[in-house]
């Protein structure tokens, strides 16, 4: 066999060129490494308002602007809860996606036109459980919405019933950024919890570095379950008896229409979350997006007043051991306690209980601001009796009441200096 030389032809090899699934293999693995993220555990009150809505089976529906994480935020629940995602986009569908296509059957004079589902509900039963995404529901047309009303209330596609296990929660843009965007009907609007989906700029840092907040379903106290429905009855029921106007309120403009607003069935919704935030032991600004969110910021912001009340001890058992009284540390709640001790002793008054107050404003003045018992102190010293001695606790109250009067007094005539400045100034 004859030597080749190192020129021949045969010793030359070309160059190897990698081919190019090899190089879309490497582009893969970069993109798996890009999509490597990890979660924590860390406080996230809407991604936590979000869980709880989804744990009381309630539709949901996320507001806030594009780019921000809405759909990745869902897709991350649905992942931790190992529920299936079925993603919706309600803008591009007929109405008879959501209310069934007619099939003409055998005997449509004797069993009538059945209502086929689409394949995105059959595939939902079939798996008997799962997350519903109706994404850009805010560029559904009127038509579409209308269609949809059954759905989200009745859970009903067609003939079809989804299983229980199955939440829904959909996804809109603002009117002014949406693309041929519409404002909600008033009917489809009264079904959802809404949530304004806010970026944070240190999560979104954060996550961009590898690590999201986790969402997870919160953790119920099963011993607390009858309290926690008790409670929320309570709450609810009792703001409705003293404000029957906030039973049904349809706002008068479009665009506050198709956000929450108070019915019969936003009470409903919002009695529920009560209850379930209650039983979850949520903090006060989850609460407050949830009910805020179910019947608008007025009546929310007057039921979580109510709630707040509700957690105020008894003025009776304050008077009755005064020395073991434990006073709320937020400043409202301490003056509404103090007004309510006043209110007491005004309804029974009686010397026992007129000293106690007294008692209970000194540890108020030791405790926290000395301005939260000037009107309290200068009401109980109103209804003093002739034959009641003063007590001794009067004279520490004294320079405190004394004082917040003179810084009033101060404040009055610094406010008229300024004016009269201001006026001179004008005049020139």
């Amino acid at each position: 066999m004859p030597m080749q030389t190192p020129f021949a032809p045969s010793a030359l090899s070309a160059p190897s060129t990698p081919s190019p699934d090899s190089r879309l293999d490497v582009a893969g693995d970069l993109l798996a490494l890009l999509r490597d993220t990890t979660t924590e555990p860390r406080p996230d009150p809407q991604l936590e308002a979000l869980a709880l809505a989804v744990a009381a089976d309630l539709p949901v529906l996320l507001w806030g602007e594009p780019g921000i994480g809405k759909t990745a935020a869902l897709t991350q629940l649905a992942a931790s809860l190992d529920l299936p995602l079925t993603t919706v986009i309600a803008s591009v569908h007929e109405p008879s996606d959501f209310s069934g296509l007619p099939i003409i059957g055998d005997d449509p004079a004797e069993k009538g036109v059945p209502m086929a589902p689409p394949d995105w509900a059959v595939r939902l039963v079939r798996a008997g459980r799962g997350l519903l995404f109706l994404d850009e529901l805010s560029t559904a047309p009127p038509a579409v919405q209308a269609a949809l009303l059954r759905l989200v209330l009745e859970r009903r596609v067609g003939a079809l019933r989804l299983p229980p296990d199955v939440r829904i929660v959909a996804a809109a843009n603002p009117r002014s950024s949406a693309a041929d965007g519409w404002e909600l009907s008033p009917p489809l609007a009264n079904r959802f919890v809404h949530l304004q989906w806010t970026h944070d700029h240190e999560v979104v840092v954060r996550g961009l570095g590898g690590t999201w907040p986790e969402a997870t379903l919160p953790h119920l106290d099963r011993d607390k379950l009858p309290e926690a429905v008790a409670f929320a009855r309570r709450a609810v029921c009792g703001l409705l008896s003293a404000r029957p106007a906030l039973v049904h309120r349809l706002p008068s403009g479009e665009t506050r229409r198709g956000g929450p607003w108070p019915s019969p069935r936003s009470w409903d919704m919002a009695l529920s979350l009560v209850a379930f935030a209650t039983a979850a032991g949520s903090s006060r600004a989850v609460l407050s997006e949830l009910v805020r969110g179910t019947v608008g910021d007025g009546p929310g912001l007057e039921l979580l007043a109510t709630l707040d009340r509700m957690d105020l001890p008894d003025p009776e058992t304050l008077l009755a051991d005064p020395a073991g009284a434990e006073l709320p540390a937020r400043g409202d709640l301490r003056q509404a306690v103090l007004d309510g001790v006043v209110a007491a002793v005004r309804a029974r008054p009686e010397k026992s209980r007129w000293d106690a107050a007294w008692e209970l404003l000194v540890r108020a003045l030791d405790t926290g601001a000395p301005d939260l018992v000037v009107v309290p102190a200068t009401t109980l010293a109103s209804l003093r009796r002739e034959d009641w001695d003063v007590p001794a606790a009067i004279e520490r109250l004294a320079g405190a009441v004394s004082l917040s009067r003179k810084a009033d007094a101060a404040a009055v005539r610094a406010n008229a200096r300024a004016e009269a400045e201001a006026a001179a100034k004008a005049r020139r």
